[in-house]
């Protein structure tokens, strides 16, 4: 059957005047005068038979046709955006947009990007941090990596890495204020804390490691603290303090010798708590999402690696690894 529809441009035009309830607003989005939108939006009116509108001295406001017509033509214009990106992904170079929490992007995912690149140079990925949740279904995002429980209904989510912490420091800092035979050292140099709680669950704690430690009956206060784990990441690079550091996400920084561990003890996280893979459970047109997926479940599962950073301890490790 012909579809009698007025021309998308009409369409573009009155979706903007109803986002900005203002032609003026709306013209200089689209870069033409207000007359123009008048006239555009006058003559999809006319074509459907329909007040949009209601015109005032004040202004404009949606009639209740024009909130109905809003809606679906926002949504509309959205997946033929997203329909033409596909379609362009089908011929050239094609794209993976992720998100990753800020912590997770910069320190783990980011400096192995190039493996992923190496094995496949015609993708182009593009990574944007944030710590929200994204609506797949009205975005461009294909796959994110978040941190918590893993329930997210609707959504596929795979377990990519449980976290245990370490204290790490840099080397400058050790060689300073070291060395540290025992862990009871650690209470006279400055301590950096990465401060999370959710889920009726605490992360560990300077105070928790110490009593994994032998010694429950200290008081440690740290010095910094702060809410996400780069920070005091990046603290601890700075010499700043012992750091009590998530271990996937230093791993590059002990393998380059920019961060030591003094004592070998991890202390796991809660068990509830992993990094996840989150996406929607089938996007048949996007295979190269599903392999990127694949690779990321690959490299935080091939803990043998040649090339995978090792974990570098100091000369002053005092205690034998425990197991979480």
């Amino acid at each position: 059957m012909k579809r009698q529809l007025p021309g998308l441009a009409a369409f573009r035009t009155f979706e903007a005047a109803a986002r900005h309830r203002s032609f003026s607003r709306a013209a200089d989005e689209l870069n033409v005068t207000p007359a123009a939108v008048s006239f555009q939006v006058r003559d999809l009116e006319t074509h459907l038979n329909l007040r949009l509108f209601d015109r005032s001295g004040r202004g404009v406001s949606l009639t209740e046709a024009g909130e109905i017509l809003r809606d679906s033509t926002a949504t509309a214009l959205d997946d033929l955006e997203r329909a033409i990106e596909r379609a362009r992904n089908l011929k050239g170079q094609t794209r993976i947009n992720v998100t990753a929490t800020p912590s997770f992007a910069m320190k783990w995912l980011v400096p192995r990007l190039n493996r992923f690149m190496v094995r496949f140079p015609e993708v182009d990925v593009r990574v944007d941090m944030s710590r929200v949740l994204v609506e797949f279904a009205q975005g461009d995002m294909d796959l994110a990596i978040r941190f918590g429980t893993g329930k997210h209904p609707g959504l596929r989510c795979d377990r990519l890495l449980r976290e245990s912490l370490v204290p790490v420091c840099s080397p400058h800092f050790l060689k300073t204020l070291g060395p540290f035979r025992q862990p009871r050292d650690f209470l006279r140099v400055p301590l950096i804390q990465s401060d999370f709680r959710a889920y009726g669950e605490v992360w560990p704690t300077w105070q928790m490691w110490f009593e994994l430690a032998g010694l429950p009956q200290t008081d440690p206060k740290p010095a910094l603290r702060f809410n996400q784990s780069v920070l005091s990441i990046q603290a601890a690079l700075d010499g700043q303090g012992v750091a009590l550091a998530d271990t996937s996400l230093v791993e590059f920084d002990l393998a380059s010798g920019r961060l030591v561990k003094p004592f070998d003890l991890p202390i796991p996280s809660p068990a509830k708590f992993a990094y996840w893979i989150v996406m929607p459970f089938r996007r048949p047109e996007r295979p190269i999402v599903e392999t990127f997926r694949n690779w990321l479940l690959e490299e935080a599962a091939d803990l043998s690696r040649p090339s995978r950073p090792g974990n570098r301890t100091s000369p002053g490790t005092a205690l034998k690894r425990r197991k979480a």
